[in-house]
């Protein structure tokens, strides 16, 4: 018989680099689904590993699969450790992303290091893991996968809005669930932060404080990819060969290039939002007070910022959510979100 209760841990890890994110969650069926974080942690990386991340794209396969090892051992090494911390026991399963090394969705490549079938053995649990692969070979983009969770755990707000590494938008459109990826944002924002040396621009401050490039801003408005209908997804590639070499290229600093792509992204936001909607937001992004009231300047919106528990965590809270669908074999990845051929139930499962 199919239970009602799991208890998970969930783990991901962003584009944004901004560690691993764990959430040991408890789920519960009834009519609907309820879930109720009971801790979680983000675990940064060492600077080594930065180095490492930050350059998965140039690397050869050979080389990436040495990565992915070494990769699946650190993670399991700090699943451990927040396991070990929170005293968590009786674990039905890890749910976990991986960290992604490619993601060429029309090449039908998607490659997420840290799904090897070590992560189970290592950390003596089951394991779920692996989400996008099948997806793409379904034809499909392989993202976003988190819209089953706003469907299915946020259902009350109009839009659910992530600010992560990219910003990502999802609702309900009639019968389907239609989500895609905006634009760049953090990744972007904390890249001209770093070279100022800050991990990131807290609360926006840098960017208020440059002067907008109009130039800039009309080039970047117009990109192919905005003009593209979903599905659609954004991965590091299209940033570094779209992105970067247009904002370098202007020998301008940084606080004008934050400033700019700043505009830039709540523009491209508030277009994807009916007036007066209520918007859910969260990420790392959700803390960046100018780049909010720039979305707000642009449209009229009801934005929500929820709990921190659901800014930082709510990834990780949905990939453990996709791993217990998985397990139930029930639906975890939408044809209509991602393009492929059917609705499915993606991920694999290794046992230890």
């Amino acid at each position: 018989m199919t239970k009602n209760e799991y208890k998970v841990i969930g783990v991901m890890s962003g584009t944004s680099l901004d560690g691993i994110d764990l959430a040991c969650v408890t789920f519960t069926y009834e009519t609907t689904w309820k879930f109720k974080i009971t801790c979680c942690n983000t675990v940064g990386y060492s600077q080594a590993w930065l180095q490492i991340l930050k350059e998965l794209v140039s690397q050869s396969s050979e080389a990436l699969k040495q990565i992915d090892s070494k990769y699946t051992a650190h993670l399991a090494q700090v699943i451990n450790t927040f396991i070990q911390e929170n005293n968590i026991q009786n674990i039905d399963a890890i749910c976990s992303h991986g960290h992604t090394a490619l993601h060429k969705p029309e090449k039908g490549l998607t490659y997420q290091i840290g799904n090897l079938k070590e992560l189970a053995t290592l950390t003596n649990n089951k394991v779920v893991c692996d989400f996008r692969v099948q997806d793409v070979a379904l034809g499909g983009q392989g993202a976003p996968l988190v819209p089953i969770g706003d469907q299915l755990l946020f259902s009350e707000y109009d839009y659910c809005l992530n600010l992560g590494g990219f910003a990502n938008v999802s609702y309900q459109e009639n019968e389907n669930r239609i989500a895609y990826d905006i634009c760049p944002v953090n990744i972007v924002l904390n890249k001209y932060a770093n070279r100022l040396g800050f991990p990131y621009d807290d609360k926006g401050k840098i960017a208020k404080s440059g002067t907008y490039l109009m130039q800039l801003g009309n080039d970047l408005r117009n990109l192919v990819f905005y003009k593209q209908k979903p599905p659609k997804s954004l991965g590091l590639e299209w940033v570094e060969t779209e992105i970067f070499p247009r904002l370098d290229a202007f020998k301008r600093k940084e606080k004008d290039l934050l400033r700019t792509f700043t505009e830039h992204a709540s523009s491209q936001i508030a277009r994807n939002f009916n007036i007066r909607s209520n918007v859910l937001v969260t990420g790392g992004g959700a803390y960046n007070d100018y780049l909010i009231s720039r979305i707000k300047f642009n449209k009229e919106l009801n934005i929500i910022i929820p709990s921190k528990e659901i800014i930082e965590f709510k990834e990780a809270l949905i990939f453990g959510f996709l791993g217990v669908l998985k397990i139930r074999e029930e639906v975890n990845c939408l044809s209509s979100v991602t393009g492929a051929k059917q609705n499915h139930s993606s991920g694999k499962i290794y046992l230890p």
